[in-house]
């Protein structure tokens, strides 16, 4: 159900401003964004799995706090991820 760590990696080294970067807010959203969109495929098939689906209404809060954060403090790295990631806002 959660990613497994090879594609954690990949999304790290695709989102990352500098070397080593895990902790940016543009890696820490693209991360959230594929576990949400994991735990959104297992609700298809487990309608009734409710400790998930608090899981993932946990996931997408942090994740709408962060993207909060992001475009308060830069509108154009907003604007690049939201549009990478293909969200709808």
């Amino acid at each position: 159900m959660a990613i497994s760590q090879e594609k954690k990696n990949e999304i790290i080294k695709q989102y990352a401003r500098h070397d080593g970067d895990t902790g940016s807010a543009e890696v820490q959203i693209a991360v959230l964004t594929a576990d949400i969109n994991s735990i959104n495929d297992h609700m298809r098939a487990h309608k009734k799995d409710f400790h998930s689906q608090r899981g993932l209404m946990k996931k997408i809060g942090h994740r709408r706090n962060l993207l909060a954060y992001l475009r308060k403090s830069d509108v154009q790295r907003y604007r690049d991820l939201i549009q990478s990631l293909g969200l709808r806002r």
